[in-house]
């Protein structure tokens, strides 16, 4: 583990983090209204997310998450006991199996999706000349 630097306040690049950080995880945290909609951890949303916009194996899919495999299985486990996703044989190797999402995970993953996409009203509010730049300046990052 690094050991954390000193941050400086006055840099502008920390001022600029700390309130994009502000906006979207402190005063607007669309994670949380995400999993109480659908009744499932923020991983588990990932995960759905994930296996809804392309279907892949359980390596695939932990790679995707960051996470081991035992965990990407103990994930897939729940999202399968709840009709979510499915296993399915791979189609060039039997070893293997595909995750691909029910129509019960499909309309989940929308919700959770809206949800997650939908902008604060204080971002809809600002005038579309600085949504216009600070879309420019997000996507150049």
């Amino acid at each position: 583990m690094r050991a954390p630097r000193e941050l400086d306040p006055a840099d502008p690049a920390v001022r600029a983090w700390g309130r994009m950080r502000a906006l979207v995880v402190d005063q607007h945290d669309r994670r949380r209204e995400a999993c109480e909609a659908v009744g499932l951890s923020f991983v588990r949303v990932k995960a759905l997310l994930e296996v809804a916009r392309e279907p892949g194996t359980l390596s695939d899919l932990a790679d995707r998450l960051s996470v081991d495999r035992p965990y990407a299985t103990v994930v897939v486990d729940e999202l399968q006991r709840r009709g979510l996703v499915r296993r399915e044989h791979h189609p060039d190797d039997r070893r293997c199996k595909i995750v691909s999402v029910t129509p019960d995970g499909l309309r989940t993953a929308a919700t959770a999706r809206a949800i997650l996409g939908d902008p604060p009203q204080a971002l809809r509010a600002l005038p579309a000349e600085d949504l216009a730049q600070l879309d420019r300046i997000l996507a150049a990052l």
